[in-house]
Formats: C-alpha cells, sequence, structure tokens
C-alpha cells in the first residue's frame, strides 16, 4: 500500500514538472497560435492561404554556377609573343581557380581553355546542354579571339586581363566591346587578384535591375583608387613652331624595312618614305666593320648597370647592324628608321637585333622604330623635330586600375629622354623579352616629370593624344624589358575606349606637348583626340 502511494506521488510530481526542452517546445506552440490568431485576425490570411504557409523552412540560395576559360595558345607557350616564350600557363590556372574556389564556396566553376572561336563553340555548346549562369574569360596571350563567341550568346561575361600577358587584345577588344555598347560585358584590368574576386561576386547581383556591364564597372569604379599627388617637375622643353616643324618633316625621310621585296616611295603626313628591301639592311649589317663594332658593344657593356642573359658576341652583331643601319641613314640623308624585326629575323632575311641600335640612334636625336609601324614613325619624326631631338618612346601600354596606372612596355626605349645633350639616366641590357634572344634594352626612366602620349593618322587626319605623370619603373619578367609605370592624368575609364580604332602601340615623349600637338594639328588641317 506504501509503494502504490509512492508511485503515484512520484508521477503527479513528474506531471507537474515540465523540462526545459518541453517548455520551448510549448512556447513554439503558442507562438504559432499567436501567429494564426494574428493573420486571420488582421485578415492577411484565410484558412486555405494558412494552409501553404511553412514556419519551419528556410530559403534555398541557388549556386552560381560559371564557365571559367582561360584564351592562350597553349598551356606552356611555344612561341615568342607575351609574355614569353616557354611561360608556363598551368601554375596560373591553378592559382586563379583555386582562389576563386577559396574566396567564392557557394559558387560552382568549370574550368576550360581555348585558343580559338572554334574550341570557343564547342565550350559553348556544352554548356548550353548543361546550363551556366556566365562565363569568366581570362585573356592570357595577346591575340585568341576567344571572348568574342561567348559575348554572343547573351550571357554575362566578366573579361579579365592577364597583365603583361594578354593585354594588347584585351584593351582592343574591350574597346570594341564599349563602342558596341555590349551591356552583357563587364571587364576589369587589375594587379590585384582580389578587384577579380569582387567582379565574380557581381554574378549574384545580375536581377539587381542594372546591366552586367554596369555591375561590373560599379565593381571597377569602387576598387579604383583617386588620383595621387599629380605635380611634375620643371621641365626646359625647348620648341620648334608647328609651320617649322612641317617645313622640317618634308625634309626627314623615312628608310621602311617591311619585307623582301620594298616597294614605290610614298609619303606620311609629307614625310618621304622610302620602301627597301630587307635584302639592303643585310648587306649593310654584313659590311660592317667587326672592330669598330667591338668597340661599340664594349661601351654599350660599360654603359649597362647590369648584362644578363647577353653574350658580348650578342652586343657585338647588335653594334654592326647599329652601323649598318647608320650607314643607310647617310647614304639615303634619312632621319628615321623602321624594320619588321622579329619578321626579318624569323624569315632569315636578317641576322641581327636592331634594338640595341634602335636605342643609340634615338639618344643621338635620330628615329630607330620598332615593328616597321609607319603611323608611330612618323610621329616620333613630327614630334622629335618639333622639341629639337626628345625621342619617342614607341610602346604597348597595359592599363592597371588597382593603382590607376598605365605602363609603357617595349624592349626599345632611349636613357637620354630630355634630348642628345641631356642627362643619361641608367640601362640594362637583356634578352628580347618575348623569344628570350638577342639583345635588348631595359631603360630605367626618371620619375616625377609629365609624360605625352600620341600617335597621328594620316587617314583620320587626327592626332590622339593623352597625358600622364611618370611614376615608377617596372621589373616585372613578363613581357618587354622596359616598362615605364605612369599615373594617367584626366578620365582612366576613357582610356579603355580608344585600342580598337588606334591600334597597341603609343608614341611617349616627355614634356608637355598638348598645346603643340594642337597647334600642329590646326596647321595640318586636323583635330587632336584625348583619350582621357
Amino acid at each position: 500500500m506504501s509503494q502504490v502511494k509512492k508511485d503515484s506521488s512520484l508521477k503527479k510530481k513528474h506531471d507537474t514538472q515540465i523540462s526545459r526542452r518541453n517548455f520551448l517546445g510549448h512556447c513554439g506552440q503558442c507562438a504559432a497560435l499567436v501567429a494564426w490568431v494574428f493573420f486571420f485576425k488582421s485578415g492577411l490570411a484565410t484558412p486555405e492561404k494558412f494552409a501553404l504557409i511553412d514556419f519551419t523552412s528556410q530559403p534555398v540560395k541557388k549556386r552560381v554556377k560559371l564557365r571559367l576559360i582561360f584564351a592562350l595558345h597553349s598551356l606552356k607557350q611555344d612561341r615568342p609573343d607575351w609574355p614569353n616564350v616557354g611561360f608556363d600557363f598551368r601554375p596560373v590556372i591553378k592559382k586563379y581557380t583555386e582562389t576563386l574556389k577559396k574566396k567564392l564556396p557557394d559558387f560552382s566553376f568549370l574550368v576550360s581553355t581555348s585558343t580559338c572561336p572554334e574550341e570557343t563553340q564547342k565550350i559553348i555548346a556544352t554548356d548550353t546542354e548543361g546550363g551556366v549562369d556566365g562565363y569568366v574569360i581570362f585573356q592570357l596571350n595577346c591575340w585568341n579571339r576567344v571572348v568574342q563567341s561567348v559575348a554572343e550568346t547573351g550571357q554575362p561575361v566578366l573579361y579579365v586581363d592577364f597583365q603583361y600577358g594578354g593585354s594588347g587584345g584585351f584593351l582592343v577588344y574591350t574597346a570594341e566591346f564599349l563602342r558596341q555598347q555590349k551591356q552583357n560585358i563587364g571587364f576589369i584590368a587589375s594587379s590585384n587578384f582580389d578587384d577579380v574576386v569582387a567582379a565574380v561576386r557581381a554574378f549574384e547581383e545580375i536581377k539587381s535591375g542594372l546591366s552586367f556591364s554596369e555591375l561590373i564597372k560599379k565593381v571597377r569604379l569602387s576598387r579604383t583608387p583617386a588620383s595621387g599627388y599629380l605635380e611634375c617637375y620643371p621641365d626646359n622643353l625647348k620648341l620648334l613652331s608647328a609651320e617649322e616643324t612641317i617645313y622640317r618633316m618634308k625634309n626627314s625621310p623615312i628608310l621602311l624595312f617591311r619585307d623582301d621585296r620594298g616597294g614605290d616611295e610614298f609619303n606620311i603626313m609629307g614625310i618621304p618614305v622610302l620602301n627597301l628591301p630587307f635584302s639592303e639592311l643585310n648587306q649593310a649589317w654584313k659590311t660592317a666593320d667587326r672592330e669598330e663594332a667591338r668597340e661599340i658593344a664594349k661601351k654599350w657593356w660599360d654603359r649597362a648597370s647590369l648584362v644578363q642573359g647577353v653574350k658580348f658576341s650578342e652586343l657585338v652583331n647588335s653594334a654592326a647592324m647599329y652601323l649598318g643601319m647608320k650607314a643607310l641613314l647617310q647614304k639615303y640623308s634619312a632621319r628615321a628608321i623602321t624594320i619588321n624585326c622579329l619578321g626579318g629575323f624569323y624569315g632569315g632575311h636578317i641576322h641581327a637585333y636592331p634594338c640595341l641600335g634602335f636605342h643609340e640612334l634615338n639618344n643621338q636625336g635620330l628615329v630607330g622604330a620598332c615593328e616597321a609601324d609607319l603611323r608611330s614613325t612618323a610621329t616620333m619624326v613630327a614630334f622629335g623635330l618639333m622639341t629639337q631631338g626628345r625621342p619617342g618612346y614607341i610602346s604597348d601600354p597595359v592599363i592597371d586600375t588597382a593603382n590607376r596606372q598605365i605602363i609603357y612596355a617595349h624592349c626599345v626605349a632611349s636613357n637620354r629622354v630630355f634630348g642628345p645633350e641631356g642627362p643619361a639616366n641608367p640601362i640594362e641590357i637583356l634578352t628580347h623579352s618575348e623569344d628570350r634572344q638577342g639583345a635588348s634594352v631595359r631603360s630605367l626612366m626618371p620619375v616625377g616629370y609629365l609624360i605625352t602620349s600620341l600617335e597621328i593618322d594620316q587617314n583620320r587626319q587626327e592626332i590622339l593624344l593623352h597625358q600622364a605623370k611618370a611614376v615608377g619603373n617596372s621589373f616585372d619578367d613578363r613581357a618587354c624589358r622596359t616598362k615605364l609605370v605612369a599615373e594617367p592624368i584626366g578620365d582612366l575609364e576613357k582610356l579603355f575606349t580608344m585600342w580598337d580604332l588606334w591600334g597597341w602601340h603609343r608614341v611617349t615623349f616627355y614634356g608637355d606637348l598638348k598645346k603643340p600637338a594642337y597647334e600642329l594639328a590646326e596647321a595640318l588641317g586636323w583635330k587632336v583626340v584625348e583619350e582621357t
């Protein structure tokens, strides 16, 4: 009897106690009841509608699925081009892919490489079957036309420059997209990969009401620093008048070595152009005094603060080319020479690189110009005359929004940027970058000065112009040896817009040539186009 009472007492005690778990459960039920009453009292729900409400489920976030395509020639570069022959892209692809996966775990990435439109179309066909939310195209080499096919799908496309690798194609193709007002294309040109990550994250905001182009521009602008200190050192620039410059241009011929055939004489911007065959240039190199060439090579060797990867015999070979070029300039009473150097060298038509010879000619107030680029050569002649001997510097520019900079890169540059009588800046002698052969120069140009970059176009009757402050020199091993770093003056975004019309080259002079350019254009009946 006492045992029954004891058990009954325990049961009663248990029934009057509520565990913490049970208490919370009861509270949850009460909350649901309160919500039920509120919905019906307020008229926000009917019994039928209320049956559809699930108070326990959470919305499932859709995973963004993107295709990464790396545009290149081959995984290990098999030809001379930016960044350089033998460059191994596999670590780059691995690093970029792993970084995106790590920093964007809610995204799904499919990875491919492509060299051409045909390969790209096959990738797109696969994606049509499987479905992707967009594309990220990395331009690793300059001129692989991969992004164009993807752009035509209408899918959102983030276009990324691999700097000092794909920058030429990137700038030209981006300018085309801007001119076409492609709203599904956004672009990033940054040395900071976090900028790419931020842009990829924007794929989550595609339904925000902005076009994808606008979304990426918003990211790009938010991560581009404001202008820095743009005051420049004084520069005692002495100029000829526009009229005197034009008169002298007519008496300053250009020697053009474009192929093994040559051709008729013509003119550009009033400057006579003698179209000569490779064989004449090669003969001039062949007959150059080798002992004199050794003396010049010794001066270059002593002048350089570093000689790396280049034998003294190669410097002698380059000096013989310099002597040959100078003899031809004297023969034809010419001021300038421009050579399709890589085409001539790889075709076996010439047997020495002209880079150091161009460097020497430019130091003397003459013109040695790369790649048989007549437009740039004429620009060097015209403004070299106007500035009384200051050398123009042909370059392949790279834009870096992370630092608000433009980098002018090439393997030929003067080291007397203020003219033949001006001070000399340090140089280094290295191989020609893209093929790691021959000899070329890295000129460590002075900083703190205003520089003006120009191109002329006779057919368009225009002079293109932008200005910047020189702020440094880059020693990045990728791409060309000389890399003058500058901060553009004006609208950096506008600087992306002209490359499709004007090509990749720009010619940079030390000094404020904005007013002189307008004066020359007015004298010619042309106009000036400012690209910043």
